[in-house]
């Protein structure tokens, strides 16, 4: 699950700025239980961040940053505009011939449906179903790549009932797949940044 991104300018503003999960917005029966979930925050925490990077480069047009002295040209991350576009989406990266011999569960297809609320796209994985908030607003911060991504690494988790949801499985599966659609210079950022906030990899 991912929570839409704040003002930001540190680690610390961007964790004050979390949503809490509350169990109201988990469908009665429709999730499985997996082991506790101890670096949630610092994963979004991590993503935050990068997508106010890509967020500062389209709004400035100015697609080179610096990452710890290196220049880095950002490459492009898809917008949607619909529940059909990302369903879209979400088919042909599930078809693509790497996704599909590295992980099994890319035969299982996905849903995409609206979500009633606005502050948190999720994954429901007793009937892969992927929920995304259409519209806050003005905007539309969950019809991007870097969040169908995240879900889309949910779906392809074999045995979730066994790994925390956001465990250095997780991580490490969501890297490959930015790294492998968006582009390397996408997850050397993003990889940086789950360090950087103390995220472990697999």
């Amino acid at each position: 699950m991912l929570v839409p991104a704040r003002a930001f300018g540190s680690v610390a503003s961007v964790r004050s700025a979390a949503v809490p999960v509350r169990a109201r917005d988990v469908p009665a029966g429709r999730f499985v239980v997996s082991a506790r979930d101890t670096q949630r925050a610092k994963v979004y925490d991590a993503e935050q961040l990068v997508r106010g990077v890509f967020d500062r480069a389209d709004e400035h047009g100015n697609r080179t940053v610096e990452l710890y002295g290196s220049h880095i040209t950002l490459p492009i991350e898809r917008r949607f505009a619909s529940v059909d576009s990302v369903q879209s989406y979400a088919d042909k990266v599930l078809a693509l011939n790497w996704v599909r011999a590295h992980w099994d569960r890319a035969d299982v297809p996905v849903r995409v449906r609206a979500r009633a609320g606005a502050t948190a796209a999720h994954y429901e994985s007793a009937d892969a179903v992927l929920a995304v908030p259409l519209h806050t607003g003005a905007t539309a911060w969950a019809l991007r790549e870097l969040v169908v991504l995240h879900e889309l690494a949910h779906h392809l988790e074999s045995a979730p009932e066994k790994v925390a949801p956001h465990g250095p499985e997780f991580c490490t599966r969501y890297l490959e797949l930015v790294d492998g659609i968006i582009g390397p210079e996408a997850a050397l950022i993003l990889r940086a940044t789950m360090l950087g906030c103390g995220v472990r990899l697999g």
